[in-house]
């Protein structure tokens, strides 16, 4: 399984809530939105980053490849 995880850009409104959740995997820019590389996660990753898509009040934050 081939797992990424992807910020919706239009949706998105800085909360931050991903990187507490996923902050092995996510960054926070000067103003506060996700910086991510589109690298596969890792599997030891997955559960945080689903948990982190659920967290997300805008559900901007995208896992695909499931």
């Amino acid at each position: 399984m081939t797992l990424r995880i992807r910020v919706n850009p239009v949706a998105c409104e800085a909360h931050g809530l991903c990187a507490e959740v996923l902050p092995e995997w996510i960054e926070l820019d000067e103003w506060g939105y996700p910086i991510l590389d589109g690298e596969e996660l890792p599997r030891q990753l997955v559960a945080h980053a689903r948990r982190a898509a659920k967290a997300c009040p805008t559900l901007a934050i995208v896992l695909s490849g499931e």
